[in-house]
């Protein structure tokens, strides 16, 4: 199963969305803004990374701008609490599956979950 966490308002939310029912892919949305990204959904997209909070935090973010965190300095469990505290950090969409995790919308990578559902259809034959 697909999970894309979005905002709304959020114009790469929209097309990945778009992408999605275009290719047919259900996807479960969970709203950061309004309280379903719980701590322990935090934790999970964390150990997704491959390259850490690089992969999932905007540096560009007006929160991590005005308030001169260091991300890399923070415990665990400070930055999961900095992230549900602060869900505006996160880059968005987030999309992944059992097998990949894309953060923002690529219109060339996004593709990697359609592939992925092919696979899981010719498996199931």
């Amino acid at each position: 199963m697909i999970i894309m966490y979005t905002s709304q308002g959020c114009s790469s939310c929209r097309k990945a969305k778009k992408y999605m029912r275009d290719n047919n892919l259900r996807f479960i949305e969970r709203d950061i803004m309004h309280g379903d990204l719980k701590e322990d959904e935090i934790r999970y997209l964390l150990k997704r990374t491959s390259n850490g909070t690089d992969d999932i935090i905007s540096n560009r973010s007006k929160i991590i701008k005005e308030s001169n965190v260091d991300l890399e300095e923070m415990s665990l469990s400070d930055l999961v609490h900095f992230i549900s505290e602060n869900p505006t950090v996160l880059k968005r969409p987030i999309i992944l599956d059992d097998r990949d995790m894309q953060a923002g919308y690529d219109e060339d990578e996004i593709s990697i979950f359609k592939k992925n559902n092919l696979k899981k259809i010719s498996l199931a034959v």
